[in-house]
């Protein structure tokens, strides 16, 4: 079935945000204010843990008021944020949202809302609208005139809702397994707790030490490579190559051009330990312990490797430390704070505080989350599945091939 094609302005409209300075915040539940969403809001879905709230006054116009079905969109960010968007749910309260976030809200009767919103938060569509983007010093701006000129495919109403269910069935389905996979993230942590204790009081009294008398090699710093060099040649691990300690399938690394010497000076081995040096708070001193990966894979500047003694402390029992909120702690003590980014070194990293359990437990332990994580090697799996299933229907919904000729969903 081919696909109508319209002008996003045609059928959708971009709402400005309301304009106020830091100083006008108030707490939430003052009389008179108003719930307020900014950028941090704006994630894979919306987050409510932390809202603004300023005076109602503020808001000029009742379009300035959030509505079910609306999408917030990062219009002011990092160029890589920028358009990235949150669908809108029923809120408990009205909101309005500040001016480096922009709504995008469809003509009811023409689109479907959750058709809107998938087709705007594709990986292709935003790839477009990230192009549109100007860029000034530190910031990227969403170009709202030319993101109007977008084609939008526009079936009839009725298909677009029945595109919509079925995009939702599947999108629900990763959530679910998402869900599982930080539950299990989760238990390993506990499980650490459980049997160590909380490192800052060691009231099962291991011994304490440095991270830097456990060290036999390192830390040392990773490879630098101009944007020029990326695209060919090995895997190289980079901040995006894990996730709550777990490696993704080298794969899905990025491939740089490095020649035999840089190969062997920054290659990885199993039982490296690699932290992330320079970031944004958030993410500085993320860290991960490298498994089985391909010969010539190398890591990025922006992360550090070292290796541990293991004759007195396992890679996998380190690598859970440095997931800890002690380390964490420590790790945001000792960071050096520039404009966009912080950063730790060498010595910031040996002179983290850990504490040394007898082998035994620490193998005890490897054990039991070298199982916890056969689990989430399943979870993750069938992940990678749906992620696949879910980008093949995008593409088949939006360009009219998604249904069979029995006007069934089309899956192969």
């Amino acid at each position: 079935m081919s696909i109508d094609s319209v002008r996003l302005g045609d059928i959708a409209s971009f709402i400005r945000g309301i304009t106020f300075k830091p100083g006008d915040v108030v707490p939430l539940g003052t009389p008179g204010a108003i719930q307020c969403m900014r950028t941090k809001n704006v994630q894979a879905d919306l987050d409510l843990s932390d809202v603004w709230a300023v005076d109602e006054r503020f808001v000029k116009r009742t379009d300035q008021i959030l509505e079910a079905g609306d999408l917030l969109i990062s219009s002011a960010n990092s160029w890589n944020l920028v358009g990235k968007c949150s669908w809108i749910p029923e809120l408990d309260s009205p909101s309005t949202f500040g001016g480096f976030v922009t709504a995008l809200r469809g003509n009811s009767g023409v689109v479907d809302r959750r058709y809107l919103y998938h087709w705007f938060s594709r990986r292709d569509t935003q790839a477009v609208m990230r192009s549109f983007s100007r860029q000034t010093t530190n910031i990227a701006n969403l170009d709202i005139k030319r993101c109007l000129e977008l084609s939008f495919p526009l079936p009839p109403l009725a298909e677009q809702k029945r595109i919509a269910a079925v995009l939702d069935q599947v999108d629900a389905l990763r959530v679910k397994r998402h869900e599982a996979i930080a539950l299990l993230n989760g238990l390993t942590q506990s499980l650490f707790i459980e049997m160590f204790g909380d490192p800052e009081d060691n009231l099962k009294k291991w011994r304490s030490c440095s991270l830097g008398e456990l060290i036999t090699t390192g830390p040392s710093n990773g490879l630098y490579k101009p944007a020029a060099d990326y695209g060919r040649g090995v895997p190289i691990l980079r901040i995006d190559s894990f996730q709550s300690g777990i490696l993704k399938n080298p794969s899905d690394w990025r491939l740089v051009d490095a020649s035999p010497v840089e190969q062997e000076r920054f290659k990885l081995s199993k039982g490296d330990i690699v932290i992330n040096r320079v970031n944004s708070r958030s993410h500085l001193g993320k860290s991960v312990m490298v498994g089985d990966v391909p010969g010539g894979a190398v890591f990025e500047s922006n992360m550090m490797r070292f290796r541990v003694d293991g004759k007195v402390v396992l890679p996998l029992f380190v690598e859970q430390f440095m997931q800890t909120r002690y380390v964490r702690k420590q790790v945001l003590e000792a960071a050096k704070d520039a404009v966009n980014q912080s950063s730790i070194n060498q010595r910031d990293v040996k002179g983290l505080r850990t504490f040394v359990p007898p082998l035994k437990n620490q193998q005890e332990y490897v054990q039991r989350v070298a199982a916890i994580r056969e689990h989430t090697e399943g979870h993750q799996a069938h992940l990678d599945t749906l992620n696949e299933l879910f980008t093949s229907l995008e593409q088949r919904a939006f360009s009219g091939t998604l249904w069979d000729h029995d006007g069934e969903a089309d899956a192969a």
